[in-house]
């Protein structure tokens, strides 16, 4: 599993400096996270599996597993959500026609964290907000 993810921190380095990724490239990078956070935070595929469509269940493990992902996509540092690593992943992965719409969504969201000191809180209700200001520019493995 840790060569996996050192694999995936590498393709992710490489396709940064690369190009941005399509909307669907993005999703099926995602499908390597997914497969590793699952089983680390110990939710099932019907619990974590229509985030991306909005149905966040508000439950201890799914928060975490929020986190994990968040984690994965180097965005969390220190224990926290980094607004500025978020802005970078934005600008280096994403689609250009979608990154103005998910900075906004970034920038309305990024004062949720300090509401909580717990990072599996912070990470969900970031997540959540970001979905609920523009859901269709929210892209959640």
């Amino acid at each position: 599993m840790c060569v996996q993810k050192i694999l995936f921190v590498l393709v992710l380095v490489f396709v940064s400096f690369t190009f941005a990724m399509t909307r669907q490239q993005l999703k099926n990078s995602g499908k390597l996270m997914k497969k590793s956070c699952i089983p680390k935070n110990d939710v099932t595929e019907d619990q974590v599996g229509q985030i991306e469509q909005g149905k966040f269940i508000e439950e201890r493990n799914v928060m975490c597993y929020v986190a994990c992902i968040y984690t994965m996509t180097q965005v969390i540092k220190n224990n926290k959500l980094s607004y500025d690593a978020v802005i970078k992943q934005i600008d280096t992965m994403f689609p250009v026609e979608m990154r103005d719409a998910v900075k906004a969504s970034a920038t309305h969201c990024k004062d949720i964290s300090k509401k909580y000191k717990d990072i599996c809180e912070s990470a969900y209700w970031t997540a959540k907000c970001m979905y609920d200001y523009d859901p269709k520019n929210f892209i959640f493995p």
